[in-house]
């Protein structure tokens, strides 16, 4: 990840070497390979529904809800999910 959210919220510096690729993310461009989404249930931050962004991806796309009190960190709190769909997403 280029990012972090640190960065996002204006909280710490960027890295500089990034600037130009930052900027060309900025723009949203279509994001053309094959990707998952993925949202824990239980993540109580504000985020649009999964149909408001689908339309960046012109690749194939899938979303998956995960039930059962999983949160915001996927990988920690549901690691079979997390793993089934890295492994769904290299078969698409």
């Amino acid at each position: 990840m280029i990012h972090n959210y640190r960065w996002r919220l204006g909280l710490a510096e960027g890295e500089a070497k990034y600037d130009a690729l930052e900027k060309r993310l900025a723009r949203f461009p279509a994001i053309t390979v094959p990707s998952i989404t993925m949202e824990g249930y239980a993540n109580d931050a504000p985020h649009p529904q999964p149909a408001a962004h689908a339309k960046r991806f012109t690749g194939k796309y899938r979303h998956i809800d995960v039930s059962g009190g999983i949160g915001h960190n996927l990988p920690q709190e549901s690691p079979r999910a997390f793993a089934d769909a890295v492994i769904a997403v290299d078969r698409m």
